[in-house]
């Protein structure tokens, strides 16, 4: 059975991995949507950076959350995460899925709704739930659709549609991610030039210096075997087979926090 949600209700999740999918009509100045994945604790903060899944860090480090990539369907277009949830930290108390337009409001995002499957269900397509978000002032560049948040032993999900005007760095920094929006301004801009006393220092000429003696080359070391290379980190597979994250970006994080900027 299929529940159709309205904005605050909740219903439980007795499937052990899920997937949030967006779906969007596409047409003439509407805008393209992603779709991304906040973990957060029960102060409703990420721990760090790397808790926050989107198109430039499609998946978790703990492998319990990924992105799959975008599909069109007809005029409408979807994009997705999915998440094992027995997989998901025991620290993390909610994951929020979230719809993001690049400086674009939702106003002009046609039908856009959130649906909830059954990742382990080989069954069918039915969804678990749906809910169509409407933006409250149409204003929004980001909305947090719904969130999947432990209950007890379980889980469930909430139907949301809470927007930012800001887009993804105002939602991003309101759950305590670093965002670094000026670097790349940063590190173009010249610095200062040379003072006065600096120019003349550069033009005086430089005194010639005493030739050096012959120096004997040091015996070269014996040679050593290179050291063994650790395995690569391995992430879990998907519980049911599903399409890769097609065209996302691979990894990258900026030291200074992401930048919401596609590479």
């Amino acid at each position: 059975m299929t529940h159709a949600m309205q904005k605050g209700s909740n219903i439980p999740v007795a499937a052990v991995a899920v997937r949030a999918v967006l779906r969007w009509t596409t047409g003439a100045e509407v805008p393209d949507v992603d779709a991304s994945a906040l973990l957060v604790g029960a102060d409703g903060r990420v721990r760090s950076d790397e808790d926050f899944v989107f198109y430039n860090q499609p998946r978790h480090p703990s492998g319990a959350v990924w992105r799959l990539g975008k599909k069109q369907v007809g005029e409408a277009i979807t994009d997705a995460v999915q998440a094992d949830l027995r997989a998901v930290p025991t620290v993390v108390d909610r994951v929020l899925v979230v719809a993001s337009a690049e400086d674009v409001p939702f106003e002009r995002v046609r039908d856009l709704r959130i649906l909830l499957y059954d990742a382990t269900s080989t069954g069918g397509s039915e969804p678990l739930a749906y809910f169509d978000v409407h933006p409250e002032t149409g204003a929004e560049t980001a909305l947090i659709c719904g969130e999947l948040y432990r209950r007890a032993e379980g889980w469930k999900f909430r139907a949301l549609g809470e927007g930012y005007s800001d887009g993804l760095v105002g939602l991003a920094t309101d759950h305590g991610i670093s965002v670094d929006e000026n670097a790349p301004d940063q590190a173009a801009a010249p610095g200062p030039g040379p003072t006065d006393e600096q120019t003349a220092a550069m033009a005086a000429p430089t005194p010639s210096a005493p030739p050096m003696p012959p120096v004997r080359p040091a015996p070269a070391p014996p040679t050593q075997a290179p050291p063994a290379v650790e395995p690569a980190y391995g992430y879990p597979q998907p519980v049911s087979p599903v399409p890769g994250p097609g065209g996302d970006s691979a990894f990258r994080l900026p030291a200074q926090g992401p930048q919401f900027i596609r590479r």
